[in-house]
């Protein structure tokens, strides 16, 4: 009788302990997002609780969470969350020379692709804007927000997605997935190998001229494998539109506050985490095509491809790439 019990919590025991990979899908914060993990126990449930978790913290669509509560004056105090992005985007921020600015987001609404709409904004309008814009205009101390005007707001969509990535990634490292991949509106973190047993292989997509349209179909640019390491890409090519002939972009320069719409169409970032990896993307489309070549030719911390219109030649693009990109290229695919 023993016997027969200890057997049958053996095989308990195993049959627990036996890994499968799952996959979750669904759309959060508007765009969609893949999980794929190989585990003992189906984790969905902690991927919601994060999701909501962010959502409530750092989410400026979201009336009731902390970064709503933080651009309103209504408190100061920040939460883990909000104290890691604000200190990871001072650090793009010094190093992209300002290109990378989380308090433009007075100017992105200014200009429409915000939470509000009307009439384009005046040179006079930016100039005012650009008063309350700058990471300079604000500090912590603990865990306490200090502004140096009352008018400055904090916009983390080109980050938040990224640090969720990590935030996912951690947590299935600590429930024992070493084989993982999380992506959530383009931006990919991944560990391991796939189902097949081969390396996860991710597909940078081709710029289109289709406006605001995430549904669009997806031509793939190129192919890289992706273990332990994430990518980012940030383009001027979906969130766009004409307003007189002129082509307007969602990529607003922190700097004259001017809507970014030049040759450079999309850049693409590998880093070692993808909260990095979305910044520096963001940062890269508004430094422009030459500085970033110049910046990170020789850059071996972050991979960088970038894919620009050729003005020689219409229709034609143009694909440049450092070195620490290039290596991770499948030449297979």
């Amino acid at each position: 009788m023993l016997i027969a019990l200890a057997v049958a919590l053996v095989a308990m025991y195993c049959m627990r302990d036996r890994k499968r990979y799952y996959a979750h899908e669904g759309v959060v914060w508007t765009t969609e997002y893949h999980i794929t993990y190989e585990a003992s126990l189906d984790l969905g449930d902690s991927i919601q609780l994060i999701f909501s978790n962010l959502d409530m913290s750092v989410s400026p669509y979201n009336k009731a969470s902390l970064i709503s509560a933080l651009n309103a004056n209504t408190t100061r105090r920040v939460d883990a969350y909000v104290s890691r992005l604000i200190n990871a985007s001072r650090s793009v921020n010094q190093a992209s020379d300002g290109a990378f600015d989380p308090t433009v987001m007075p100017l992105v609404n200014a200009w429409g692709f915000g939470y509000k709409s009307g009439a384009l904004p005046t040179r006079h309008q930016l100039d005012s804007i650009l008063q309350f814009v700058g990471m300079d205009k604000l500090a912590l101390h603990g865990d306490t927000l200090v502004k140096t005007d009352p008018r400055v707001m904090l916009d983390f969509s080109s980050i938040a997605k990224g640090m969720a990535c990590d935030e996912i990634g951690r947590m299935l490292q600590r429930n024992g997935a070493v084989n993982w991949l999380v992506e959530i509106g383009g931006e990919v973190m991944a560990s391991g190998v796939n189902k097949r047993g081969t390396a996860w292989q991710v597909s940078v997509d081709m710029p289109t001229d289709e406006p605001q349209d995430e549904a669009a179909s997806h031509e793939s640019a190129i192919t890289i494998s992706l273990d332990s390491a994430a990518v980012a890409t940030s383009g001027n090519y979906r969130k766009w539109r004409l307003e007189g002939g002129n082509k307007l972009s969602h990529i607003i320069d922190p700097h004259t506050g001017d809507s970014q719409a030049g040759t450079l169409l999309s850049v693409t970032i590998i880093a070692p985490d993808c909260m990095t990896a979305d910044a520096w993307a963001t940062a890269c489309m508004v430094m422009g095509e030459e500085k970033v070549k110049n910046m990170m030719q020789g850059r071996s911390d972050l991979g960088v491809m970038t894919i620009a219109a050729d003005t020689t030649a219409a229709g034609n693009l143009i694909v440049w790439s450092n070195a620490a990109f290039a290596e991770r290229i499948n030449v297979n695919k």
